[in-house]
């Protein structure tokens, strides 16, 4: 038998199973369930990737299905974690990137009588290791940061932050942030992505990087936590580093990668963390603006299938209840 890799449906398939049972009687009325059929399209996925990931991807994606008479699959391997292996990885890929989309026309469209202002999008593959060229983490598309150029094509928003709490850095969407920016004059040019996060230094793709702002116009906000550190070391970085940055930017409107994989029962990291710091992280962002900005959650890690399933449902409930 082939190895299972920790980036699994069983992931998916136990928040599904949860949102339709426990979570639907816990938070009735106030948990809207949409399921669009929607994928990613090729100008959206432009918008942040290269004609040269985009081409990667697809070839892959062709290289993978079966070839005629013979029904067998091959895996095709984008580097050492990242797997292409059909059916269905071409069709969760295009998918987790389009229900962004969609959520980002939902809250940000028409309101209509039951407008919802936050949402919390499941989906895999995460997306955050994506870079503009590259895949990578298994990552393939970086599904947040296209949510994010969706808004900004879409209705014209100028300013949006990205808050990561997953356990790796992430390094695609520090990435996409920056070359955002790189594509203007300094001088005419203010930030229009902000990009801040918290991350078990030393384990993925986080070379070199500190504590402390980087970026054309200091709009990447990294706080590397030492390996072992709990819930202190974790609220006093997003209370005296990041959340007063994110404040100072003023977004107009705000994604979470919303990555679980810092619990402390998760086999992918040291970091300590539990279902309440999760919980804390999501009633701060849902405070900024007063309360009022349109959030956008969308899963990225989380490998410890129970921890992942009851940190998700706190930070659902942070999410209805803020």
């Amino acid at each position: 038998m082939g190895q299972v890799l920790p980036e699994q449906p069983a992931r998916l398939a136990n928040l599904i199973a949860a949102l339709r049972g426990p979570w639907a009687a816990e938070f009735g009325e106030l948990l809207q369930v949409r399921e669009p059929e929607v994928d990613v399209t090729e100008e959206q996925l432009r918008r942040i990737h290269t004609p040269e990931h985009l081409e990667r991807i697809a070839a892959a994606f062709a290289q993978s299905r079966p070839k005629p008479p013979s029904t067998l699959s091959f895996r095709v391997n984008l580097d050492r974690d990242t797997v292409i292996h059909e059916p269905g990885s071409e069709a969760a890929a295009n998918r987790a990137a389009g229900l962004v989309v969609a959520a980002v026309d939902d809250l940000l469209g028409e309101p209509g009588p039951a407008a919802a202002r936050r949402a919390f999008v499941m989906v895999r593959p995460p997306g955050h290791h994506a870079e503009a060229d590259k895949a990578g983490g298994f990552c393939i598309f970086n599904n947040v940061m296209v949510g994010v150029a969706h808004a900004q094509a879409k209705y014209g928003l100028q300013r949006v932050a990205v808050l990561d709490f997953d356990v790796h850095h992430g390094n695609g969407g520090a990435d996409i942030c920056a070359e955002g920016d790189l594509r203007c004059a300094e001088e005419i040019c203010d930030a229009t992505r902000m990009y801040a996060s918290s991350f078990e230094a030393g384990i993925f793709a986080d070379e070199g990087i500190e504590l402390g702002c980087d970026g054309l116009h200091g709009q990447i906000v990294s706080a590397p936590l030492p390996a072992g550190c709990g819930s202190e070391a974790f609220r006093r970085a997003w209370t005296e580093d990041l959340l007063p940055a994110v404040r100072a930017f003023d977004p107009e409107a705000v994604f979470l990668s919303a990555g679980f994989d810092a619990h402390a029962d998760d086999p992918m990291a040291s970091l300590q963390l539990r279902e309440d710091d999760f919980a804390w992280l999501t009633a701060e962002a849902a405070a900024l603006g007063g309360g009022t900005l349109p959030i956008i959650s969308v899963l990225e890690g989380g490998y410890n299938l129970d921890a992942l399933v009851d940190s998700a449902r706190a930070h659902v409930r942070a999410l209805i209840h803020s």
